[in-house]
């Protein structure tokens, strides 16, 4: 999976958007609030290393996702 960081404009938040393989929006949530059933992809009990990721995380750039 793939993780990417998007940096939002006036009112609109900043943004985490996960990707699977083959580039396909799995998940999108807000960066500033945790993400809500991690289980049903697999990072269940990883939330912290996910959050710790998400904070340093640069703007724009894809990453691949290895927790």
């Amino acid at each position: 999976m793939y993780i990417i960081k998007v940096k939002g404009k006036a009112k609109i938040p900043d943004y985490i958007q996960i990707r699977d393989e083959n580039f396909v929006l799995v998940a999108y949530f807000r960066a500033d609030r945790p993400m809500k059933n991690v289980e049903k992809f697999g990072l269940e009990g990883k939330e912290e290393q996910l959050e710790q990721l998400i904070q340093a995380l640069p703007f724009g750039k894809l990453q691949k996702l290895d927790l």
